[in-house]
């Protein structure tokens, strides 16, 4: 298991949500990158040196530190959508390599190279900006039913990574909610919703979520 690509955004221009622009644009970058526990959200502050979140009321922020996405999963949109996907293009800052990023439990923690761990905390939801970005109409309700959203990450060791660095799984909790169960749960199977209390990681607004659910 690898990074087989950092990427940091590039800012352009974000029309399909109204703002003056958008990080989705990841480009993958040499040499080490430091990674570091951002500041609250809504400053725009993630996790990744160079790079920064926009959207600041829905993105950045430490429970959105860093986003991963399996090269395996972009691999089958890009057979699905018949056009190549480079790494990055999801907006991942970790395109990563032998690593089940979906089937990751949310609080599994790796770590990365030779001082980063970073820790899973919750699926990416798909918006409008990403549906523009790729230029798919209907890409929204597509992503959402395949359910290979891809993993946000918590920092917490910090240090530098870089492409070709390994990822190991260095603790994983004693539960069975996985990244792509919680975006089931918060997406289209709501029924899922109880199921993610055991998961104490999960950032707390998913938390309280799945408290209404229950009456709790």
């Amino acid at each position: 298991m690898k990074l087989l690509s950092v990427n940091v955004g590039k800012p352009r221009p974000n029309p399909w949500k109204g703002l003056s622009a958008t990080g989705i644009d990841k480009r993958p970058v040499d040499g080490p990158v430091a990674v570091s526990a951002p500041g609250p959200k809504g400053t725009g502050a993630v996790g990744l040196a160079g790079d920064r979140a926009y959207d600041v009321r829905n993105h950045g922020g430490p429970d959105q530190a860093v986003y991963a996405y399996a090269r395996e999963d972009l691999d089958g949109w890009q057979t699905e959508l018949g056009r190549p996907l480079a790494d990055g293009v999801f907006g991942e800052n970790l395109t990563t390599l032998g690593l089940d990023v979906n089937g990751a439990l949310i609080g599994e923690r790796w770590s990365i190279g030779a001082d980063v761990v970073l820790e899973v905390s919750c699926p990416r939801i798909p918006c409008g900006t990403f549906q523009g970005w790729l230029e798919q109409d209907g890409w929204i309700k597509r992503f959402t039913r395949a359910a290979l959203p891809g993993a946000y990450l918590r920092v917490v060791e910090p240090g530098d990574i870089r492409a070709a660095d390994p990822v190991r799984v260095v603790h994983r909790p004693d539960h069975d909610v996985t990244v792509s169960l919680a975006f089931r749960a918060m997406t289209l199977e709501s029924d899922l919703l109880p199921r993610l209390l055991v998961a104490d990681a999960l950032p707390e607004e998913i938390t309280d979520m799945a408290r209404r659910r229950t009456g709790g």
